[in-house]
């Protein structure tokens, strides 16, 4: 499939009453046209952080029409702001101002932000109306498309939370030319993942195109985007709640939700600790017989290529993964569950890994020096 000559597209996520279309194009924030019509009632709350509300909240705020009661909650940015506190201060803002049932949450941000107003606006009246503005490309890929909303705990990330959908999801690629390098080659291993796991032909594009993704090119973004939002809804319309195939969109998450969780929640960014993640997998699934040597070297290359780090970090042992990876919200009667590539375009839930082939991959695994 080749990019479109367009710049523009929309998508629909198949949900039965609670489909809802992704719209992708530039200059999104400033069109009220593609907003106004998911909003619920006149009450509007804009969540957003302190990095990206001085670059778009403004813009986003003067495109509404008068008429609604608009209020804005900026948050402090970072993983580590991930948590229950911060998400109680949007239910604070939100009952100061009176705002009821037919209120709509808009989050302009990254995942972060995006997880927490999700949350936010699940249990707040016990469910009100949110609108996803991603302005981070791992965001417009993954965390604001099919309804997983949450925030952290101590002792393992994202493990309190809800599925909740949101009414339309507006993806302003504009957004990606404040995005630093590191954020975006964050995102593109969420990107690299949907060919690794369901689109052999789209790994072989990104293999071609990622000098062009990183450099910003827009018809290339465009369709790295859509293509992965496409493949993301496909998945979350067969199995909304994870009961099945949607746990393949954890390929590389469980190796790197150690990683985060280890490390202290902003050390790693999560899109670093997914591309470490699913050469790990990669490997593990070649000691298991399903990937030859070739195969797992065009994981490593395509991650490279993307600016990710290939190395796990030189302070977590075989022991520590384990530690975490036990509490993943994967796991069935104490069994670990991985996600594993069966071939490239080609993964699987697996729980019968032998425990010390399982051992001597995370000893073995090349480590940060």
């Amino acid at each position: 499939m080749s990019p479109s000559s367009e710049v523009a597209t929309t998508l629909q996520v198949s949900l039965e009453e609670r489909s809802y279309p992704i719209h992708i194009a530039p200059g999104l924030i400033s069109r009220a046209d593609c907003l106004v019509p998911y909003l619920a009632g006149r009450q509007v709350m804009i969540v957003s952080d302190d990095n990206v509300a001085p670059l778009y909240l403004e813009a986003l705020t003067s495109a509404l029409p008068d008429g609604l009661d608009v209020r804005e909650l900026v948050l402090p940015a970072g993983e580590q702001r991930k948590n229950l506190a911060c998400v109680e201060r949007i239910w604070t803002a939100l009952l100061e101002a009176g705002f009821n049932r037919r209120c709509t949450l808009v989050a302009l941000g990254g995942g972060v932000i995006g997880d927490m107003v999700g949350f936010a606006a699940a249990c707040y009246q016990r469910g009100v109306a949110f609108i996803q503005v991603p302005t981070t490309l791992l965001a417009q890929v993954d965390s604001s498309v099919g309804g997983k909303t949450g925030v952290n705990h101590p002792l393992g990330k994202n493990m309190i939370g809800a599925f909740w959908q949101p009414r339309t999801v507006l993806i302003d690629t504009n957004s990606l030319s404040t995005l630093p390098p590191r954020e975006l080659s964050a995102g593109l291993a969420e990107v690299i993942k949907y060919g690794l796991i369901r689109d052999a032909p789209f790994l072989a594009w990104l293999e071609e195109h990622m000098t062009a993704l990183r450099a910003l090119d827009p018809q290339a973004l465009v369709h790295a985007i859509e293509r992965s939002c496409r493949l993301k809804a496909e998945i979350v319309a067969e199995d909304e709640t994870e009961q099945g195939v949607r746990a393949l969109l954890n390929l590389g998450h469980t190796f790197g939700h150690a990683i985060e969780t280890h490390q202290g929640y902003g050390s790693w960014l999560h899109g670093e600790a997914v591309g470490t993640g699913m050469l790990m997998a990669a490997e593990l699934s070649h000691r298991l017989g399903w990937l030859d040597d070739q195969q797992v070297r065009r994981v490593e290359a395509v991650i490279t290529s993307a600016g990710l780090p290939l190395a796990a970090p030189a302070d977590m042992g075989a022991d520590d993964f384990l530690a975490v990876m036990r509490l993943d919200k994967k796991n069935l009667d104490d069994r670990l569950r991985l996600i594993l590539l069966e071939q490239l375009g080609n993964a699987c839930v697996h729980d019968q890994t032998p425990g010390e082939t399982l051992h001597q991959l995370l000893d073995d695994f090349p480590r940060n020096t």
